[in-house]
Formats: C-alpha cells, sequence, structure tokens
C-alpha cells in the first residue's frame, strides 16, 4: 500500500459497513515504518487496460506484535466498480496470502483478530483461511453493542 493508493481504500472502507472506519491520518500512520507498533498493509490492484488509474480491489493491515500479528483489517470493495469484480473473486484469500508471506518473514508465528459476532460472513471467511475462535469480549463493540469473537490462526 502507498499514499497514493489511500483515496480507494477509503472508499472501500467507507462503502463497507463492517469495514473499520480509520481517518487518513490512521492510513498514513499505518504506512510509516517508524510507527509503533510496525504494521504490514498491502492493497491489491487491477491494472488498468485502458488509459486510467489502475483500481484498488480491496486491502489489509495487520499490526505486528512479535511473535504474534494482528489482523486489523482485511476489505474487498463489493464490486470495485466494474462488473465482475469485488467480493467472492478470491481477492481476500490472496491479499491473506501475500499478507501471511510478509508476515513470515518477521518472525511472527500466529495471527489474532476480534470480529463483530454478528458479521457472519467475515466469521465463515476467516474460519475458511484456518482460523478457529479462542474467546469472546461480551459487549465489546457499541452501536450496536455486540460481542467481539477473537480468533487465531498459526502462520504456517
Amino acid at each position: 500500500m502507498a499514499v497514493a493508493d489511500l483515496p480507494q481504500v477509503m472508499e472501500i472502507a467507507a462503502s463497507l459497513s463492517t469495514a473499520p472506519q480509520w481517518k487518513l491520518s490512521d492510513y498514513v500512520n499505518a504506512l510509516n515504518p517508524e510507527s509503533t507498533p510496525h504494521r504490514i498493509a498491502l492493497v491489491i490492484v487491477l491494472t488498468a487496460a485502458a488509459p486510467g488509474p489502475d483500481q484498488v480491489q480491496g486491502f489489509a493491515i495487520a499490526s505486528l506484535l512479535p511473535p504474534q500479528a494482528e489482523l486489523e483489517t482485511v476489505a474487498v470493495g463489493a464490486s470495485g466498480g466494474l462488473p465482475g469484480l469485488g467480493q467472492r473473486q478470491g481477492f481476500g484469500q490472496r491479499l491473506f496470502r501475500a499478507l501471511v508471506g510478509e508476515l513470515r518473514t518477521t518472525g511472527a508465528c500466529e495471527i489474532l483478530l476480534e470480529v463483530r459476532a454478528s458479521n457472519e460472513q467475515a466469521i465463515a471467511f476467516y474460519r475458511s483461511l484456518g482460523f478457529a475462535e479462542t474467546a469472546r469480549r461480551p459487549r465489546y463493540y457499541t452501536d450496536p453493542i455486540e460481542d467481539a469473537i477473537l480468533m487465531s490462526s498459526r502462520i504456517r
């Protein structure tokens, strides 16, 4: 992910009710190699066939807390503005595989995450990636109030 990607990243996040709604400064900080914790931020981009800008299809951000990493967000646009693209096209899995590859180089051996209990689509996605529920935080989220499900996966 680069600063030039951030307008499209923020557009994708804003279009998804379940995505974290970070401020621009939060994304800029995630790209800063001097920030703590250190983060890995990736995008998946569809290269424009005709003259015009490349289209960010999705993004993933993880913070490093050695020997663990926390998956802060993985988001894929609903359609990317183009027919046949967006969610359920394998972009999320490709992003996650690339993220795991990057995390391996840091020595991280486990990825943690939290997700709203009502976000069944995300929970199913995480389970398909090998995550398992490890705990719950009752009433963790507000607006609406609901539990957070904690999940983890070993990095193989």
